[in-house]
């Protein structure tokens, strides 16, 4: 009954935006892959090929040049900032190009300077100010915080767009490309913080935040801790069988299956780089009645961590994907993620 009670409230809950939500018509994205040469015929082939090359080098992939070009706005005397850098991936949408964090120092002793922080992915179609309640009750606990807005988000939404499409859609390689510049833009706002002298740097991402968050962290060997918060091992699925992504699911169906759909959206599953994030503290968070996330799929995450021996720690929240942002049990998973960078960062 209580399962039911929940599944009626997250359907509730998604509906509000069904207005906003628009099935795109499936493109394989061949304008985003680089050009290298002769393409084969079929566009499918092409983007496998590109896909196999990335798995093959990962590292390669991910790799994201320095830069100097921070660009910090204190407001005033308040410990908050406004932080912009440009993307090191350059996408054909100018907004796009230019990445924002807000920044939120850790309450010290007098004269103490921070020495942890947490860069901050929030959920797709987060708003602007999104995550940034968590990001203050981090810093009462001496954690500084740095909360990304991830592309085709808020400031780096085109005019085209009243939602955060381009990031999640059911044009192939436009979707890897831009997970990809998410998690690009991650390691230049990491490189910022320890620029700034923090010692012990963590990561957090909740829904397609967490996604991102591992790749961050099995990418960026300044990150020692990470909080997932909302998980599953593969993009491709969250997206067939979810709630939120049932419009972008229609836009793929008829042109693609899920067994091919996975292999071409590897590069940004999570599933695929676990290896490389044996040493890293994790924390696992998932919500016993998540239709988004589906459970199936959140439990087959935590049973890898299991049976590859990496170690971890697991909470289950009793609510579900879009009910974790309302009260109680945004308190709740506020204080589950809080209290365990507070005890391993």
């Amino acid at each position: 009954m209580i399962e039911r009670l929940f599944h009626a409230w997250e359907h509730r809950l998604a509906a509000v935006s069904d207005a906003d939500r628009v099935t795109r018509p499936f493109e394989w994205g061949l304008d985003w892959l680089p050009e290298n040469g002769r393409r084969p015929a079929s566009p499918e082939l092409a983007v496998q090929g590109w896909v196999e090359e990335a798995l093959a080098n990962s590292p390669g992939f991910f790799r994201v040049p320095g830069t100097s070009a921070y660009d910090f706005d204190a407001h005033g005397l308040e410990p908050d900032g406004l932080l912009t850098f440009p993307s090191a991936l350059e996408t054909p949408h100018p907004e796009n190009n230019v990445v924002y964090a807000r920044y939120v120092r850790g309450r010290t002793r007098r004269g103490e300077t921070p020495r942890r922080a947490v860069l901050v992915m929030p959920q797709w179609n987060s708003d602007a100010m999104g995550h940034m309640g968590l990001c203050r009750l981090l810093a009462r606990f001496g954690i500084s915080a740095l909360r990304l807005s991830l592309p085709y988000h808020d400031r780096r939404m085109p005019p085209e767009l009243s939602r955060a499409d381009y990031i999640v859609s059911s044009n192939i390689v436009r979707t890897v490309q831009v997970c990809r510049q998410a998690v690009m833009d991650a390691r230049r706002a990491i490189a910022w913080l320890a620029g700034r002298g923090y010692e012990r740097i963590g990561i957090l991402g909740t829904s397609l935040g967490s996604c991102l968050a591992l790749l961050t962290a099995a990418h960026e060997p300044l990150v020692t801790t990470q909080v997932l918060n909302h998980i599953s091992p593969f993009f491709a699925d969250v997206v067939w069988e979810g709630l939120s992504t049932r419009h972008v699911r229609a836009g793929l169906e008829g042109h693609i299956d899920l067994e091919r759909l996975r292999g071409l959206w590897m590069p940004i599953s999570p599933q695929q780089y676990l290896d490389r994030v044996q040493s890293t503290r994790t924390l696992l968070v998932y919500a016993r009645y998540d239709l988004t996330f589906p459970v199936r799929l959140s439990q087959n995450l935590v049973d890898e961590f299991r049976r590859r021996e990496i170690p971890h720690d697991v909470r289950v929240l009793p609510c579900g994907h879009y009910s974790t942002g309302t009260a109680p049990f945004k308190y709740l998973d506020g204080w589950v993620i809080t209290r365990f960078l507070a005890q391993n960062l």
